[in-house]
């Protein structure tokens, strides 16, 4: 890899960039250390998986954990109590967004553009429609129980899941990563453009625009609960930002772990899930707060945070040994 001085020059405009983001070094420390802000519980292996690890989905009822095995296009039910594989979906052509849903539907989202619903339990299918390719994120209206998928060049579509029809498609000018919804209303990252948009799901219409600047690659993305602000990573130059939901005016900025993928509020702090081989937890409220970096494995940049376990499980892929999923608890354990 060339030094960064390959790549430019540290120009008076870089300078105030990387300025904006500086803050202290971050305390590393290992998830084994009793002082970690998360503890590694749990190892959970994923038998005969390789490649990329996409999303996750949580099936609360039966503490089923829903892994999309991207490169292996498979997508696994992990039974956290036992901690072993149950069951196992097969034939996909690279899955990647999963939900499960109110009734036990398990929503898969692939990079073909095909979306697939099944019984949470077995492999058995209850119904398939295609969108243009690359279904990716997925995420379910609290509201009605509407899927929402981002896919292709530019899109969101909406889908009943009690028909299992097509019900509407907002239309964004690139392809979505990470999305949230709150309410009526969608943030999404598009990073091949270099923006940030607000959307009005029921009118089907993008509301706001607003750029990342010499900011790129913003990719994970979550909003505050009161709906007041939202966060986003971005990978180039690594960095952590809040931004107000209303206006999209920057608040603070801060230096980040680098390849981010998944980012998740927990009260007052973030978890910030890194391929680089981390996870930043840091203050959502005091900008000068330390940042304390939790140790992982190269590339494991896949995490889903569930607060009712107060556990946020990581996606560790198979380089050079076996692909399997942490538990790394917040706090006393809730799975056993």
């Amino acid at each position: 890899m060339r030094g960064m001085s390959g790549l430019f020059r540290m120009t008076p405009l870089f300078a105030a960039l990387f300025a904006n983001a500086c803050h202290a070094s971050p305390r590393a420390i290992s998830s084994s250390d009793p002082a970690s802000p998360l503890g590694l519980e749990r190892t959970i292996a994923l038998p005969d998986v390789s490649g990329r690890i996409d999303h996750f989905a949580i099936d609360l009822r039966d503490k089923l954990l829903f892994v999309a095995e991207y490169g292996n296009g498979t997508v696994d039910a992990v039974d956290l109590v036992a901690g072993t594989v149950a069951d196992r979906i097969t034939g996909l052509h690279e899955p990647q967004g999963l939900a499960v849903l109110a009734d036990g539907q398990v929503f898969v989202a692939c990079g073909d553009g095909s979306v697939h619903f099944y019984y949470a339990r077995g492999r058995h299918e209850i119904a398939t429609l295609t969108l243009e390719d690359d279904a990716d994120n997925v995420r379910v209206d609290a509201r009605n129980g509407h899927v929402v998928v981002g896919y292709g060049s530019g899109a969101l579509a909406v889908i009943d899941p009690a028909s299992h029809h097509l019900l509407a498609t907002l239309e964004l000018t690139g392809h979505p990563e990470g999305f949230r919804l709150i309410g009526g209303k969608a943030l999404v990252n598009i990073p091949d453009r270099g923006v940030i948009v607000a959307a009005d799901i029921d009118a089907g219409k993008v509301t706001s625009s607003w750029s990342t600047g010499l900011r790129r690659m913003n990719f994970p993305l979550a909003i505050d609960p009161s709906g007041r602000w939202f966060a986003i990573a971005y990978r180039f130059p690594a960095a952590l930002q809040v931004r107000s939901a209303d206006s999209g005016d920057e608040i603070r900025t801060r230096r980040a772990c680098g390849d981010a993928d998944d980012l998740f509020i927990d009260g007052d702090r973030f978890f910030l899930v890194c391929g680089a081989g981390n996870i930043d937890v840091v203050s959502t409220t005091d900008a000068g707060a330390e940042t304390v970096r939790v140790a992982t494995a190269p590339g494991a940049r896949t995490g889903l945070f569930v607060p009712e376990l107060r556990t946020l499980f990581l996606a560790v892929p198979s380089r050079g040994g076996s692909a399997a999923i942490w538990a790394l608890s917040t706090n006393a354990s809730s799975l056993k």
